[in-house]
């Protein structure tokens, strides 16, 4: 995380270069945004028809036209849905609720080709569900790359005033700075001049009754109940087409898939705990199952390629097993193909002796970025990659692990952290891959890496699990943070 003169020169920055933004501006860079998604969708919507057609003409069926081939309906005819289920935005929703919304546009594509083509052959109705598993993926990964496309070009992200610069203000502006994919491009911060005290930091602080300054935001974020009460005069100042958001903190409380219950004068939270549920273990270790059953057997020529290289780097067996702590704290051998030299607890032991700097490292994150254990070339090439982790595919086909949770770690790195956290930990199915897998990774310190997880515990859903196993393709093909 940024500290907080860094975040706030850069919302100053942003600020500045923002402030000037108009309604005209508004609209055209809410258009190219627009565009853009579209266009992603548009095609993957032919590739997906193209598919269908080829796959027709391969059995020597009709293909019909190129557009719509045997399906009653275009694949085209889903850019509207999409659309109406506000896809076509960049002031959120989520990513993990885009996904969800994404599937249900699928959904309705796929009931409306069903409905309008009543009588459909078996292998027409299976059509229908290969081309929407095609748009609901590869759409996945275009809209990704069209979002990466926007950020660069300074497109993405509405911009945001955030009203409160104190502490909470200026954690939730870096929080936005550090993940744009949340849609919210913080400008400046709002704040009563005359009850607050001033500041010696160049903050771009916007007055509240400024209503020509506010016109440059499309969201207005409160970062307290006690900012929403103090500055009412906002709602009228900031006029009709500004959003406005609060951001309440509130410790121990999820954030995705939050129900809302009115109590008359009152507002309910309805706080929910799904991954403890029964039946969503259940469902989970279902998915599971399947999707690592089918890996194995997909991946097993690649894993025995890569176990033929190690074995020719360094003699031996090319698998290994280490002690992790699962689920409740029952240690489990977790199965990897090896990276490291046979002797590599003796490399390390004598490099950390010899190196205070790598000691420190050490400490702190538990890996080295120039690791003296691992082989070359073949183990460098396996941890960048994760391809050393597909054998924990039968760790999760066993039922010791899960496709989706936190890393199971060993004993001396779990206790690192606090006994609060430790419990909250093993109280799920570690993962193959989780939160801290698509971002930060090895970057990411022990702080970062219990902020993830316990944010991953307390939001899960079958949504946020299909999100990071999605996201954790451009993550190991990028290999941001991986050592």
């Amino acid at each position: 995380m940024r500290n907080g003169n860094t975040v706030i020169s850069s919302v100053a920055t942003i600020g500045r270069a923002t402030h000037a933004e108009r309604r005209p501006a508004r609209r055209v860079r809410r258009g190219l945004v627009a565009v853009s998604l579209m266009s992603g969708d548009a095609a993957v919507a032919v590739v997906a028809a193209a598919a269908a057609g080829f796959l027709l003409r391969f059995a020597g069926l009709p293909a019909g036209t190129a557009l719509a081939g045997a399906l009653p309906l275009p694949t085209l005819a889903i850019l509207p849905v999409f659309a109406a289920l506000g896809l076509y935005g960049s002031g959120g929703p989520s990513p993990p609720e885009r996904l969800r919304l994404r599937a249900l546009g699928v959904a309705l594509y796929a009931m409306a080709c069903l409905l309008v083509g009543s009588g459909l052959a078996a292998h027409q109705v299976g059509l229908i569900l290969l081309v929407a598993a095609l748009i609901l993926v590869l759409g996945f990964y275009g809209e990704w790359a069209v979002q990466r496309l926007l950020m660069r070009t300074g497109a993405w992200g509405a911009p945001t005033l955030i009203v409160g610069c104190d502490e909470a203000g200026r954690t939730l502006a870096g929080t936005l700075l550090a993940q744009p994919e949340l849609g919210l491009r913080p400008i400046g911060f709002v704040a009563d001049r005359l009850a607050e005290p001033p500041r010696s930091e160049p903050l771009p602080v916007i007055d509240s009754l400024d209503a020509t300054s506010l016109s440059s935001a499309e969201v207005i974020v409160f970062s307290s109940c006690a900012d929403l009460a103090q500055h009412d005069g906002i709602r009228s100042g900031a006029g009709p087409s500004a959003r406005l958001l609060l951001a309440q903190r509130i410790e121990d409380l999820q954030n995705l898939w939050l129900q809302v219950h009115p109590l008359g004068g009152a507002v309910g939270l309805e706080i929910r705990r799904e991954l403890y549920r029964p039946r969503n273990l259940l469902l989970k270790r279902v998915i599971d199952g399947v999707i690592a059953g089918i890996g194995l057997l997909a991946l097993a020529p690649l894993i025995l390629l890569l176990a033929g290289l190690i074995a020719l780097a360094d003699p031996g067996s090319p698998f290994y097993t280490q002690v992790r702590v699962g689920r409740n704290g029952r240690p489990i051998r977790v199965l990897k193909l090896r990276t490291m030299y046979r002797d590599a607890e003796h490399r390390l032991r004598d490099h950390l002796e010899t190196c205070p700097a790598a000691r420190a490292e050490w400490q702190r994150f538990f890996k080295l970025a120039d690791d003296p254990r691992v082989l070359p070339r073949v183990g460098h090439f396996l941890r960048r990659s994760s391809l050393d982790e597909l054998p924990q595919l039968w760790n999760v086909l066993c039922g010791d692990m899960s496709l989706v949770g936190p890393r199971p770690f060993p004993s001396y790195h779990l206790d690192s952290f606090d006994p609060s956290f430790r419990r909250l930990r093993v109280s799920v199915p570690p993962g193959l891959t989780g939160l801290w897998q698509i971002s930060a990774r090895s970057d990411g310190d022990l702080a970062v890496q219990e902020s993830q997880d316990t944010y991953y515990i307390r939001n899960w859903s079958i949504w946020l699990d299909l999100y990071i196993l999605l996201a954790t393709v451009p993550a190991v093909l990028g290999a941001k943070g991986a050592r």
